[in-house]
């Protein structure tokens, strides 16, 4: 088969706007949650709205949790979107503490009432990039616009995994992650204009290497 995007499908996220995201740049991509489909792609996409322990509970009812690593530990480059980014860490303590992926060590926190004007985090924001040479960025200026749409904000062990950072009231926190093969923003590019169709352009342009 030629070349194309696995869109996982677990009942949570923008799935048709990613998919017509990907139209507009011509590649084709497949919303699914077969296993071969996802093995045999040249990427993943892991999308996700909704709420953390119910997004990890419909995954393993899936079958969908040690194939995501297993795929991940084989090198295959995966792109996690808002949710899915969450998904990537260690743990969440959204509705009680849950396990998530762990391919990312760190957790998901709430934004604190004293600390913010408003929950949650909705709209247009910029994002402050820490590393301009990460191949996720590249022709996006810094401190784009981006759009955002959450109530939980990840929290990484290590700080160079972050490859931008959002201030939103008295937090700052990061908004988007890298991890070799692995990457992640807290917005939706597919909400985020122009700047958002380009990060999914250069996410391409990393499978295709």
């Amino acid at each position: 088969m030629s070349f194309y995007i696995a869109i996982i499908d677990y009942e949570m996220g923008n799935l048709k706007s990613i998919s017509k995201c990907l139209k507009h740049l011509n590649i084709n991509s497949f919303i699914t949650d077969n296993p071969k489909i996802i093995k045999d792609s040249n990427g993943i996409i892991l999308p996700g709205v909704g709420a953390f322990k119910n997004a990890i509970r419909t995954l393993k009812e899936k079958d969908l949790v040690n194939l995501i690593k297993d795929v991940v530990k084989e090198g295959k480059p995966i792109f996690g979107i808002c949710l899915g980014l969450q998904l990537f860490y260690s743990k969440s303590f959204e509705m009680g503490e849950t396990r998530g992926l762990d391919l990312i060590k760190g957790k998901v926190v709430a934004f604190e009432k004293t600390k913010v004007e408003k929950i949650p985090h909705i709209g247009w924001n910029t994002v402050k990039f820490q590393d301009m040479n990460h191949f996720l960025v590249e022709g996006i200026p810094d401190k784009s616009f981006f759009y955002f749409v959450h109530s939980f904000y990840a929290v990484p062990e290590k700080s160079e995994y972050s490859i931008g950072l959002t201030d939103y009231g008295k937090i700052e926190f990061s908004s988007m992650v890298g991890k070799n093969h692995i990457i992640a923003t807290q917005f939706h590019p597919e909400k985020s204009s122009k700047n958002g169709i380009k990060l999914y352009q250069n996410f391409i342009n990393f499978c295709k290497k």
